[in-house]
């Protein structure tokens, strides 16, 4: 078991965290030798396990990230873009394997996180899923063979608490449609409506974003013009789908040349 790539979690207790630390301890492909949590945190210094109110793993809740990335193979971090591009430095030090699902990130923290990809392998997604990925080269190819005629529109549901918005998989989806177009998203993206905005802007490209209950996540990509619609839909009714492909993408990575990747590479969809 010891030959078994090491993965750390960063994160530990948070939803992502512990469905990560979950799907890594009964993976037989690859061993958790170290779970992160921030200082203070009530979990520090019990064995995970125990702490998600399971088995003892062995393995003790750490704040100390530069000790559990030195001797890890990958980390595996969806946690806040503050802490996403500390470990992505700590990951550059060790030569190891960074998986991002950490979304919010802003243009100076992808700036750090692409110098971090001098040295490390980092795979950076806004979502980990195949049948996600899959949607993204289908709206890419929708948006491609259909004009100005056909309003698109992202829509994206996830649970109440939630903090960014549009999530990281809608910007995902937008993008793909941008470049099917061949056109800039930045200066195509309508991402709030409130009071009296005027018609809609021919060629645009819209986000709405809806935050309740337990909702896992949900996307539709709308293609509307006049006398008919076409939605392309992803539903996810369980995490575990985004932590495997975490994981996936960590086990992929092994052996890599350092550089950024995606899931479109993890899952050799992409374009040549």
């Amino acid at each position: 078991m010891t030959d078994l790539p090491g993965i750390v979690v960063t994160g530990a207790s948070g939803r992502m965290g512990r469905m990560l630390t979950e799907i890594v301890t009964a993976s037989e492909r690859a061993r958790l030798v170290g779970v992160l949590e921030r200082p203070g945190h009530a979990w520090i210094g019990q064995d995970v396990g125990e702490a998600m109110g399971g088995a003892p793993t062995g393995v003790i809740v750490s704040d100390d990230p530069l000790e559990q990335v030195s001797r890890a193979h990958a980390i595996l971090d969806f946690t806040a873009p503050s802490a996403t591009v500390e470990f992505a430095s700590l990951a550059a030090q060790a030569r190891c394997v960074h998986v991002i699902g950490t979304t919010g990130l802003s243009e100076e923290d992808l700036s750090k996180i692409n110098a971090a990809g001098r040295h490390a392998t980092i795979v950076r997604a806004g979502n980990m899923s195949l049948g996600v990925n899959l949607l993204v080269q289908m709206t890419k190819k929708v948006a491609a063979a259909l004009d100005e005629d056909y309003d698109i529109e992202v829509i994206e549901a996830h649970h109440n608490q939630k903090v960014d918005a549009p999530s990281g998989t809608a910007l995902m989806l937008g993008q793909a449609a941008a470049d099917g177009r061949g056109v800039s998203l930045e200066q195509n993206a309508d991402r709030g409506r409130d009071g009296i905005t005027g018609a809609r802007t021919r060629g645009h490209i819209g986000f709405s974003a809806i935050r309740g209950g337990d909702i896992v996540g949900e996307h539709d990509v709308m293609f509307a013009t006049a006398g008919e619609r076409i939605v392309l839909r992803h539903i996810a009714s369980d995490r575990a789908v985004f932590a495997r492909g975490a994981l996936k993408a960590a086990l992929w990575g092994q052996g890599r040349k350092p550089g950024e990747y995606d899931m479109l590479d993890v899952l050799g969809l992409k374009e040549n």
